[in-house]
């Protein structure tokens, strides 16, 4: 499978993705810039990544200066033609402003940047990243954002919901899914979310932080594991 990883101005985490992809899962990478108007050589067995950051220094809103980065033209017709795409962080916030996903990630109802280990549920295992997971396991997980809380209008999140589009919600250790657990004030606890396609994968939490036994937390490698794994069998 080969992952290719957009790096915007202001992207601070796309060489810990790229070191997860390329060292960890021994997976073929390319580095793309946000300037580049073509995607070449990648088929719908692929991915495209959106690391996290702060792409423009999050002028505006966080992602929106982002969305219209000459790449992301190419994004869109990707994934619309059902490649995969995975945005952490500040990609899943460039994936809402560009409309690869519903809804908006606001300011953490706390107004403070908040950095540290949650916990989330799967939601669904009717993904291509959440598959391999076991629906009751809690992973561990680090989350650094001050945007992180996800919003939806009413009727929008009803259709999310209905359509089983919810990958993860923030619960405690033990898998509770409760107010406490929920550092943003994200609806619904939601963590991260895909398309009606399945196909494009948006998440706040960074499992490429939690990927290496060095770190001392291998739990967000179970999502790479998924998606590879997947690509692989239907090779």
């Amino acid at each position: 499978m080969k992952f290719g990883v957009v790096i915007f101005p202001g992207s601070n985490c796309d060489s810990d993705m790229i070191h997860v992809l390329r060292e960890v899962m021994q997976q073929e990478v390319v580095e793309i810039w946000h300037k580049e108007t073509e995607l070449k050589g990648f088929g719908t067995e692929d991915c495209i990544v959106l690391p996290g950051g702060f792409s423009y220094g999050d002028y505006l809103r966080c992602g929106a200066i982002a969305s219209h980065s000459p790449i992301m033209k190419e994004v869109v017709n990707f994934a619309n033609t059902g490649g995969f795409v995975l945005g952490v962080c500040n990609g899943f916030q460039i994936l809402c402003e560009s409309g690869l996903l519903p809804g908006v990630l606001l300011r953490n109802n706390n107004q403070k940047f908040i950095c540290k280990n949650v916990w989330l549920k799967t939601a669904t295992t009717n993904t291509a990243i959440t598959r391999a997971i076991q629906p009751d396991t809690a992973l561990k997980i680090p989350i650094a954002h001050a945007e992180g809380r996800f919003y939806a209008d009413n009727e929008t999140l009803q259709e999310i919901l209905a359509n089983d589009q919810v990958l993860f919600r923030y619960c405690d250790e033990n898998g509770a899914i409760n107010k406490d657990a929920n550092p943003n004030g994200s609806l619904e606890n939601i963590a991260g979310i895909c398309n009606k396609n399945r196909n494009v994968f948006g998440m706040m939490p960074h499992p490429e932080r939690a990927s290496e036994q060095i770190l001392g937390n291998t739990d967000g490698r179970i999502l790479f594991e998924s998606i590879v794994a997947l690509a692989t069998a239907t090779a």
